[in-house]
């Protein structure tokens, strides 16, 4: 027979620890070793059952005297404290799951064909649960929940106050154990301008549920400003719930197609603009397209390619705050003559002439 730990050693906490001190460091690892958290993880469900054990001595005043008199020999049978009709694990019938005495969890009784019916008997710990676990576990202090292992080994239980699963959960008062569907994921491809923009698109998906033809179509609203990689979340359209459970959600991952000429990072857009060679040397005006619509932008005299021009706003739209807006870089390259006429070759040979003498004499 395995020897059990002791209660402190078990929780992590010194003999001296105090009320507030156990209740912590149960806190952090009923947590921690929970089912719903560790599913089919037995080693983490024999934890769970070992601090909860140890808690449930270690927390009740006169239990812990008797430890700290006799050791777990105060919960045996056969020991000196006689108290052992309350402790202990197992899956025998009658044991507790969880829980010693009145100040148990619940208890299990198994029979020979499998079996197994639960009665919650509260106790000083359903407030805890309820911190650390919230939906998963209601408040109930009488009532039953019974049922039988299916061939997947997973059980479902219904009755009084809540239904209980061989995971830990619990489900809904006065009724069958509910659960959410499972969600849904797919892919979606959006233009460069409905991204941008926003749009409502109508999309055609198999529908998860396999109802009716297997193909569902829905209306999808794209919101201004989304990314590829970002996702679009539609809820209630993913697998229908268990006994009632709601549906669960479809998660849209979304990618950006490509436009011509625009490049996007993040809010931000980067386009060209081409010159004349002529509007570099002596400055003047070019248009610049942008999302927005067409603006003119000056050219001062001397420009260089690969210059760059910030115009303020004309960027992606930010999808926190739609006030809020990216900028366009625009890029300036300059268009080099590839057929002059005779007249236009002979004045660039004269100014190359001028160019020449200048720096002679430089």
């Amino acid at each position: 027979m395995a020897v059990k730990r002791d209660y402190y050693d078990v929780l992590g906490v010194g003999k001296d620890a105090d009320a507030t001190q156990i209740k912590k460091a149960y806190r952090r690892l009923a947590k921690k070793y929970h089912p719903d958290t560790n599913p089919g993880d037995a080693q983490a469900e024999k934890n769970f059952k070992e601090v909860t054990e140890a808690y449930n001595v270690l927390s009740d005043t006169e239990k812990k005297k008797l430890y700290d008199q006799f050791g777990h020999a105060a919960f045996d049978e056969s020991g000196a404290g006689g108290y052992g009709a309350y402790g202990g694990f197992g899956s025998g019938a009658g044991q507790s799951y969880g829980g010693a005495g009145s100040q148990g969890f619940w208890r299990s009784y198994s029979g020979p064909d499998g079996y197994q019916e639960y009665h919650f008997e509260g106790g000083n710990m359903d407030d805890m649960f309820q911190d650390m676990f919230g939906d998963i576990f209601h408040h109930g202090r009488s009532g039953s929940a019974s049922g039988k292992s299916g061939s997947s080994g997973r059980q479902t239980y219904s009755g009084g106050f809540g239904g209980f699963d061989s995971f830990g959960g619990f489900g809904g008062r006065g009724g069958n154990y509910q659960e959410k569907g499972s969600d849904v994921r797919a892919d979606v491809t959006v233009s460069f301008d409905e991204a941008a923009f926003g749009c409502d698109k109508v999309i055609r998906l198999q529908d998860p549920s396999g109802a009716g033809s297997g193909v569902q179509t829905l209306q999808v609203h794209i919101p201004a400003g989304i990314d590829t990689g970002q996702s679009v979340r539609l809820k209630g359209k993913g697998m229908p719930g268990v006994n009632g459970g709601g549906a669960g959600d479809l998660l849209l991952k979304v990618t950006v197609g490509e436009k011509p000429g625009y490049e996007r990072k993040g809010t931000d857009v980067y386009t060209t603009v081409r010159i004349p060679y002529t509007t570099a040397v002596f400055g003047g005006e070019a248009v610049v397209h942008t999302l927005y619509g067409d603006v003119l932008c000056k050219i001062h005299e001397g420009t260089q390619s690969g210059t760059k021009i910030r115009l303020k706003g004309k960027g992606i739209v930010s999808m926190k705050n739609a006030s809020v807006h990216g900028d366009q870089y625009v890029t300036v390259q300059i268009d080099v003559p590839q057929r002059l006429s005779p007249a236009a070759q002979k004045k660039l040979k004269e100014y190359e002439a001028l160019c020449a003498g200048r720096a002679q004499t430089a």
